[in-house]
């Protein structure tokens, strides 16, 4: 309870923002199954508020490298601080998880892990390949850190060839540094752009988080320079405040900003953009998938 002298995680949710607790039988039968086999997910870990709709449709996204991350960004739930020795039998307990989930289509991301030569890539490549062998018809859509600028690292992921490649640019460039300092904008563009030079038929994605002091043409913007480097999907969705020790809401946006924000994508050539106050990075990627193969086909 907050008392007079304290001040709110966050102002109160307008109505779009509000969500039921999860706690339907899909819900507590795959939790059960992430602690059997001792996986994380960001679904957790990120404390997000689809995560009731999307683990009843047995949709969930996968966080590898453990659950404790080299960086400390000021919008991430995610704990900071010196990450475990390397899980080299991740790989194998994933694929035997979304085989038992029968899942059709994969996300998996991860922690920064600054720690590792590579970035953890290399277990990144290993959990696709295995997944892969696993389940033969599941997509896999990765989500990967930067890597610290170290493209050979990138070369592997990609290697392992991947159904979709996203890589969150996160914030617009005149607040990038105040909420992820560890992070480079032009370094997250740069990614995306080597991405389709290693594979072009490799659909990239990214995703913007409002509400953290950004002005509608500056998300505007971050869409365009997206765009500049050919990035195939977006996802846009609202910031809100883990914990009292992260970055304040700056503001809600409403609806139809986010219908504004989802047009003006199409019309900058964004094959799927996904926009709305709930939206995160992996709602509904096998719809977005699904469309970027659609306009892949044609071309």
């Amino acid at each position: 309870m907050t008392t007079q002298t304290e001040t709110p995680i966050r102002p109160r949710l307008p109505d779009w923002l509000k969500v039921r607790m999860p706690g339907g039988p899909r819900y507590i039968e795959l939790k059960q199954l992430m602690r059997d086999s001792q996986l994380h997910t960001v679904c957790e870990e990120a404390h997000c508020p689809n995560i009731g709709e999307c683990w009843e449709r047995s949709a969930a996204t996968f966080m590898i490298l453990g659950d404790i991350c080299t960086r400390a960004c000021a919008y991430c739930a995610v704990t900071t601080g010196r990450p475990g020795t390397l899980d080299l039998g991740e790989p194998f307990r994933l694929a035997a998880t979304v085989k038992r989930m029968g899942l059709k289509y994969c996300v998996i991301t991860s922690v920064n892990r600054d720690d590792l030569p590579d970035g953890g890539a290399g277990i990144f490549a290993a959990c696709i390949k295995q997944v892969r062998a696993a389940v033969p018809d599941c997509r896999v859509e990765v989500l990967i850190p930067d890597f610290d600028g170290n493209w050979n690292a990138l070369e592997k992921v990609v290697a392992a060839e991947p159904q979709v490649l996203n890589h969150n640019i996160e914030s617009v460039e005149r607040v990038f540094r105040r909420v992820r300092p560890k992070g480079d904008y032009a370094q997250s563009l740069e990614l995306i752009r080597r991405v389709k030079e290693i594979n072009p038929s490799l659909p990239t994605k990214s995703g913007i988080i409002v509400g953290m002091g950004e002005t509608m043409d500056e998300v505007r913007q971050t869409m365009a320079d997206l765009r500049s480097v050919d990035c195939d999907l977006l996802t846009i969705g609202q910031y809100l405040r883990p914990s009292i020790k992260h970055i304040k809401i700056d503001r809600f946006y409403t609806p139809a900003e986010f219908e504004e924000l989802r047009l003006d994508g199409e019309a900058m050539g964004f094959k799927r953009v996904a926009a709305g106050p709930l939206v995160r990075s992996s709602y509904h990627a096998d719809d977005q998938h699904t469309a970027a193969a659609a306009h892949l086909a044609k071309a």
